[in-house]
């Protein structure tokens, strides 16, 4: 039964020491690399019938897509933490100065003139 267990949690690891379910983005970026190298290689085949250059086109559709796919993920993840850390301010913010002079969503009270317009 304990053997069961370490083997769920194990999960998939990439060359015996990366994790990938523990690394953020790394799956999707890793399919996406899949299917860049494989259209990168297939298209170079198809176009020069050269297997050595293919495999080598292959190679790098694979690098640049795995690692393009990566960082455009991981860019928008923290873009995104950013927008939750203000949001999370907003809200705090929001239940300190609620009902006091400060509160940004009590409109000030209309000035009246003082005197004949």
């Amino acid at each position: 039964m304990a053997e069961e267990e370490e083997t769920k949690n194990k999960g998939f690891r990439l060359l015996g020491f990366l994790d990938v379910q523990s690394i953020p983005c790394s799956r999707e970026a890793i399919l996406h690399g899949a299917g860049g190298s494989l259209a990168a290689g297939l298209l170079h085949f198809l176009a020069t019938s050269r297997v050595k250059r293919s495999f080598d086109v292959g190679f790098a559709g694979f690098m640049v897509t795995t690692l393009g796919s990566w960082f455009y993920c991981r860019y928008n993840k923290a873009k995104l933490r950013v927008q939750q850390r203000m949001i999370q301010g907003g809200m705090q913010n929001k239940l300190v100065y609620e009902g006091t002079a400060l509160d940004p969503t009590k409109k000030p009270a209309a000035e009246t003139p003082s005197g004949p317009s």
